[in-house]
């Protein structure tokens, strides 16, 4: 199932404030603060930004109110109300109150009905954090439509009450750097059918702490906290404020560091062939400065790279950095102005200073398109679905159809049925893996074979498939080990023979496989890696549940869960480029309609061999 961005928000509070405006409304600048200020400003490039703050210095709105704003302006945008949403996914620095969290004050103050929530914690990469939350359980089925918005309040953390005297660099960088905002999106299941939306293809975050000390941090007196010296061992929280440890501080030393760690998680993406540089249309990325920004365009040239920095938008200028919502605030700005078209790419790229986070989005551009309504009549048969004409719909759209019905005959198993129904036994998950295990050792096989048969102009799959035979042919073994840690014999799982749907789809697999540049094996991948990514973690857990197993009983079902998010992401960036013309397509939505019945049978014919 895909997930789309439909609807896009933001609000910004107040009027814009202009460089010469900044002193006046945070206050308490002396000689040696203004020079500082003079330069970070001119190093920055922001021109305008807003703050939640009157010409007093006094707070305006609270960060809830601005999250809410942006909120209500994207279902606006969509023609929707806040009872609409079943989820709603948060990100922030820091919200009003310590306790509860943001998300549930969001929702106190947008209203609405009963509701997931989840507040995402962190700095400017938790936006990316609470959007791939939002894909994963619209991708899953578990909501319809969620809600996610980034919200900034930094304004009361740079006002001059809070810095005592303080002169230090690493404190008055920031205060001249960050500003208030909200930014939303929408996540849905169904592209909207009025206007284009953008079907997220893939979401990554990495955190790369492990290697780094804290850059930017508030809460202590030094770059990284010690067991009694945070705010929460003082005495009180003025005396940590008076100590200096409520201002927000950036190692400004470090962000040499930080656009290098950038570039090099860029790199492994690109490597892995979820992005092609080559091929992306726009490139929204976060960065507090123009500074940053000059770095990596230096160092992506001295790599050979061609870089159009005519493809890459920021909004930074005249939005300022508000943290969190920068990402969705630029990505409303394209999205309310229309610049984005249908077949178009786009990579959203957030670096975090906080201890180095990094967070990514690709996305494309998709036409409108009318929902389609899933309809299971009540049955004893599988469905009898009208064949999608080539014409009707891109290949996602065809691969959906595909899918639906694969799920629909998926439940008409008996094991299936039984195991969604709470009723499994041991005997069908050893059954489950006796018979699974034999058609999956010879996926490894097949896969090798179809990349020795790719020629030099499909060397990007060829490639591919490689990496993805090296990483799957031990598969089997884990389910060797499950069985055995649930009673079986290995000697006999070894010996096994497939049953009669596992030999048709080995043989049709390898008939495949066998052809010259066997493109409709993208077909192939689609059914089984979205076997995985969308239904062995929930089979694990149900297996898990209903007969008491452990971790090491249902490990090869629970690591396909995880694995395979990042296969299927890698085959949604194929699925998109341009190499997929009409006859590509068709071939994969052919080969992809035979697997997904073989697989079926052969969870249909346990045991008859």
């Amino acid at each position: 199932m895909n997930a789309f961005i439909t609807a896009a928000g933001a609000y910004l509070p107040g009027d814009p404030v202009g460089n010469d405006e900044i002193a006046a409304r945070l206050g308490g600048v002396d000689g040696r603060g203004d020079r500082l200020r003079r330069r970070i400003l001119a190093a920055n490039g922001i021109a305008k930004r807003h703050y939640a703050l009157d010409e007093r210095g006094r707070t305006t709105e609270l960060n809830e109110e601005l999250a809410a704003h942006a909120l209500r302006a994207m279902l606006g945008d969509r023609g929707y109300i806040a009872e609409d949403l079943d989820m709603l996914a948060t990100a922030t620095t820091q919200g009003d109150l310590l306790v509860p969290g943001f998300a549930s004050m969001v929702h106190g103050r947008l209203g609405g009905g009963p509701m997931q929530l989840l507040s995402a914690a962190g700095v400017c990469a938790s936006s990316i954090a609470a959007l791939d939350a939002a894909v994963a359980k619209v991708r899953l089925g578990d909501r319809e439509r969620v809600g996610v918005v980034g919200s900034e309040l930094a304004s009361r953390w740079l006002r001059a009450s809070r810095f005592n005297g303080a002169n230090d660099t690493d404190a008055h960088f920031l205060r001249w750097m960050l500003s208030d905002g909200a930014g939303s999106v929408l996540v849905e299941a169904q592209p909207r059918p009025d206007r284009p939306s953008l079907r997220v293809d893939w979401v990554r975050t990495v955190s790369l702490a492990h290697e780094h000390a804290v850059c930017m941090r508030a809460g202590t007196d030094g770059s990284s906290p010690a067991a009694g010296r945070t705010w929460q061992d003082m005495g009180s929280a003025a005396a940590a404020e008076q100590a200096g440890m409520m201002l927000l501080r950036q190692d400004t030393s470090a962000l040499g560091q930080l656009a290098e760690a950038g570039l090099k998680e860029f790199a492994s993406l690109a490597q892995r062939g979820l992005i092609d540089l080559k091929r992306l249309d726009h490139v929204l990325c976060h960065y507090s400065t123009n500074a940053f920004r000059d770095i990596v365009f230096d160092q992506l040239a001295a790599t050979g790279a061609q870089i159009d920095t005519g493809r890459w938008f920021s909004n930074l200028e005249t939005r300022g950095n508000t943290g969190a919502a920068s990402i969705f605030i630029a990505l409303e700005e394209c999205w309310r102005t229309g610049r984005f078209e249908p077949g178009q790419t786009v990579l959203l790229a957030v670096p975090e200073s906080g201890r180095f986070s990094f967070g990514f989005a690709h996305l494309t551009c998709v036409g409108p398109e009318a929902p389609q309504a899933v309809q299971v009549p009540a049955r004893a048969a599988a469905p009898v679905r009208e064949p999608v004409a080539a014409a009707e719909g891109d290949v996602f759209a065809r691969l959906d159809a595909v899918w639906r019905d694969f799920e629909e005959r998926l439940d008409d198993v008996p094991v299936m049925r039984r195991l969604a129904d709470g009723e499994s036994t041991l005997d069908d998950y050893l059954r489950l893996l006796f018979n699974l295990r034999q058609q999956v050792a010879d996926g490894a096989r097949w896969i090798a074979r179809a990349a020795s048969n790719f020629s030099v102009d499909y060397f990007d799959l060829r490639s591919a498939a490689i990496g993805h035979a090296q990483e799957e042919h031990r598969d089997f073994m884990m389910i060797e080990r499950d069985y055995a840690a649930c009673g079986g014999s290995i000697e006999a799982i070894r010996n096994g023979r497939k049953n009669i749907g596992s030999e048709a789809l080995s043989a049709y697999m390898f008939c495949k496989a066998s052809e010259p540049d066997p493109v409709g094996l993208l077909g192939a991948m689609f059914i089984i890696e979205g076997l995985g990514t969308g239904k062995a973690a929930g089979w694990a857990a149900q297996f898990k549940e209903q007969l008491g197993l452990c971790d090491d009983q249902v490990s090869f079902l629970a690591y396909h869960g995880e694995a395979d998010d990042d296969h299927f992401a890698k085959l949604q960036a194929i699925l998109a480029s341009p190499r997929v013309d009409d006859a590509a397509a068709d071939a994969i939505v052919s080969t992809a309609k035979a697997v997904a019945r073989l697989y079926a049978l052969q969870l249909e014919e346990l045991d008859n061999v």
